[in-house]
């Protein structure tokens, strides 16, 4: 942020919150009223290009922005190899001021020019001429307008701002105090209105102008290299008329360097190019993908998760997943859109994100299909045959733990992992389910002192093993399925097996006490009959629907992360900012403590091993 924030700092509609959109409200209210009393015969080229030019930016910039994101993850040709947080996501989430600003000086422009309302849709010589006029005025503006920037006392209460981000995503390029927008955009001028007020103005090569000027700034500020070399080499005097993502990142790094708009050859006339500009190109642009450590291997939710993935909204995947928010509902579309491709063309695991914990690398790969699909019977075959592609790729790659999340661990689907550690006998790759540390969680989350819990579905082997454990400390279980009871039962050793109670609530066979702890996978039906000042605590990776105010609900087991973990700026689905749920941290631990056995099927780490091996690692409880 600014160290001394000058005049006009704030954007006037900062106070707006996520409603600053009412801004053009009245410019939208005018569109639809000129169109209904006049027609659409009335409308010129210019008026109606205006709302749909805006969108265009808006989605142009979000490709960028998930383009970025996918290659970053890969790390393939990745040009600054540092740790992107949470407070530089909400520093940026406001990339979108700029294209409101834009569509209030369109509509401004508009009412107080009449050559706009006379342009045609395209003509070459205004074109040409706009082009021109970048080259020369104004990318020779911007290098001394950008230079006097870093002096200090303007640095010190505008510019810092932008570069409060040393590791760039596109949205960077945008990022900028009220006042320094209205300074760009003045400069940007020049080469839309001049070819206006000549009268050989256009209203395409409007639009393509201000495309390029987001297309250069999304790829200046992408963080990886993909500019080919083929370019250069065939045609070397491109070097001084386009950068490239690696050129402008040094001007991030070393901020006194590389201070050219899109055209370098500025800082080839006035001597302020990076020295290493050309080697830093070489180096990004040789880079191979990453082979990480561990891989988690998740899927999609609901429809709007596809927004919460890392390379969807930004903003959106920054906080808990919340599909009940107002505005999800306008952005349906898109994530309908994207369940189609996925079908079409989710053909295998895709990398959405990636950690390092100390020098354990870390990726994150999600399957392109959805909770509902998994409970299709005739869906599970495919699901198997994408779980079984990633976990033999993995296994090639050299990858030395794989853990399964959410429903890729379904007991139905593939029996935990088991199905694929039977077929692939050999595997080096370790497949974890995560259930001793989830079980940890949960025995740690029950208070200290509880003498009795009632477990409302058991159908999971965390739910299960829980279960046992708790009858082998002498804590009274209490189920009310009798299936469910007969079953358990079985598996409690029969020293142990009086402490599990099979109870009705019709012919009140137990008699529960007023307070109760319940856990388990099936909590949500039978909230309504539990006591008030019950503790509810999920044994399950999804999160249980708070339905009552007078009990007490704890989230899915999960605990807090290692300050020490980077590169995390999004949350996982429902779970606060730096929580981590315990499946995946399972995986990590494998990985930490170098343990060769698979967790998957019937198969269990010891859950004071695993737990202790938690705490030294740095995870703590996320209720503390």
């Amino acid at each position: 942020m600014e160290t001394q924030p000058g005049p006009l700092t704030e954007w006037p509609w900062q106070w707006m919150g996520n409603f600053k959109y009412l801004v053009l409200a009245p410019a939208a209210m005018h569109t639809a009223y000129r169109v209904a009393t006049k027609g659409w015969g009335d409308v010129d080229p210019a008026y109606a290009a205006l709302l749909p030019a805006l969108l265009m930016r808006m989605i142009h910039n979000q490709i960028w922005i998930s383009l970025s994101r996918y290659q970053t993850a890969r790390r393939k040709h990745l040009i600054v190899d540092r740790s992107l947080d949470f407070e530089q996501v909400d520093r940026e989430r406001s990339w979108d001021d700029q294209i409101i600003l834009n569509g209030l000086l369109f509509y401004l422009a508009y009412a107080t020019i009449p050559n706009i309302s006379l342009m045609p849709m395209w003509r070459t010589d205004g074109a040409i001429i706009t082009f021109l006029l970048h080259m020369g005025p104004v990318e020779f503006l911007y290098y001394w307008l950008h230079r006097a920037l870093h002096h200090h006392f303007l640095y010190s209460r505008y510019h810092s701002h932008h570069h409060a981000s040393i590791v760039t995503e596109p949205i960077t390029s945008v990022i900028h105090p009220f006042a320094e927008h209205l300074a760009y955009y003045l400069l940007f001028s020049i080469s839309i209105l001049t070819p206006i007020f000549m009268g050989c103005g256009s209203v395409l090569a409007a639009i393509l102008y201000i495309s390029y000027i987001d297309f250069m700034n999304n790829m200046g500020h992408c963080n990886f290299e993909l500019m080919p070399k083929w370019m250069f080499q065939n045609f070397p005097p491109l070097k001084y008329l386009i950068y490239t993502p690696s050129f402008h990142s040094l001007h991030h790094t070393q901020f006194r360097t590389n201070y050219s708009l899109f055209m370098p050859f500025y800082d080839y006339i006035y001597n302020t190019m990076d020295s290493s500009s050309d080697d830093l190109y070489e180096r990004s642009s040789k880079g191979t993908e990453e082979t990480p450590d561990i891989v988690h291997l998740t899927h999609m939710t609901t429809l709007e998760s596809t927004y919460h993935l890392r390379i969807g909204i930004a903003s959106i995947s920054s906080k808990p997943c919340n599909d009940s928010d107002w505005y999800m509902w306008m952005i349906w579309p898109a994530a309908w859109l994207s369940m189609v491709l996925a079908r079409i063309y989710g053909s295998s695991a895709f990398v959405v994100e990636r950690l390092k914990l100390k020098k354990i690398n870390i990726q994150i790969w999600a399957l392109p299909r959805y909770n509902y699909q998994y409970g299709l019977p005739w869906e599970r075959k495919s699901i198997n045959n994408l779980i079984e592609k990633a976990i033999v790729d993995a296994d090639e790659r050299g990858i030395k733990v794989l853990s399964l999340g959410l429903l890729n661990q379904d007991k139905q689907l593939n029996g935990s992992g088991n199905l694929f550690t039977k077929k692939y006998p050999r595997l080096r790759v370790r497949l974890v389910d995560g259930s001793s540390l989830a079980t940890a969680v949960v025995l740690n989350s029950i208070p200290l002192g509880t003498k009795q819990v009632f477990l409302c579905g058991s159908n999971s082997k965390v739910a299960c093993a829980t279960a046992i454990a708790l009858c082998k400390r002498g804590v009274q279980v209490i189920l009310n399925q009798e299936k469910e009871y007969g079953m358990l039962k079985l598996r409690v050793p029969e020293s142990r097996a009086i402490y599990l109670k099979f109870s009705n609530y019709e012919t009140h066979q137990v008699i529960l006490p007023s307070q109760q702890t319940w856990i388990g996978d099936s909590i949500g039906d039978a909230q309504g009959r539990a006591p008030k000042g019950t503790i509810f605590i999920p044994t399950s990776q999804f999160p249980l629907k708070k339905a009552r105010k007078d009990c007490t609900y704890l989230s899915n087991p999960a605990m807090k992360i290692p300050k020490t973990m980077h590169n995390v700026h999004t949350c996982e689905n429902w779970l606060p900012r730096r929580v981590m749920s315990a499946w995946r941290i399972a995986g990590i631990l494998h990985a930490l403590e170098g343990w060769e056995m698979h967790e998957c099927g019937d198969d269990m780490m010891d859950i004071e091993k695993v737990w202790l091996a938690a705490i030294k690692h740095g995870f703590i409880p996320s209720s503390l």
